[in-house]
């Protein structure tokens, strides 16, 4: 599982960097097409497809062209078996910071995240 653990965390940083550069692609590479973000928002649960979730990405600015400063890292890292996995991680996008739960599973030999949940915290 070793191998698999190591290719989980190159998943997990290449998140990570797609997300401070605002990189769509370099996420789209990780989740798999038909994942789910889930999030609550004002007392309900809203649920966007991997599509959705990429097109804001696109819109919105980068933490990295803003100068923001980066502090991403996996807290809890559990592989259940061979073919799925969990990782919390904490991530920003200032005034955005990040709790986000996600769900791996190993496709033709791939770790692709299958779904995504996550708090946010605005901080001022």
């Amino acid at each position: 599982m070793s191998t698999d653990k190591a290719a989980i965390e190159q998943a997990v940083q290449t998140y990570f960097d797609g997300l401070y550069e605002g990189d769509a692609d370099k996420l789209a590479s990780i989740f798999h097409p038909t994942s789910e973000l889930t999030f609550a928002q004002e007392g309900k649960l809203v649920v966007w497809t991997r599509d959705q979730w990429l097109d804001n990405v696109r819109k919105r600015e980068s933490a990295k062209s803003k100068g923001s400063a980066r502090d991403d890292g996996i807290l809890v890292f559990d592989q259940s078996g061979p073919d799925t996995a969990f990782v919390k991680v904490k991530c920003q996008l200032p005034p955005l910071y990040f709790t986000d739960y996600l769900v791996f599973a190993k496709a033709d030999g791939t770790w692709k995240v299958a779904q995504k949940i996550f708090a946010t915290v605005v901080k001022k």
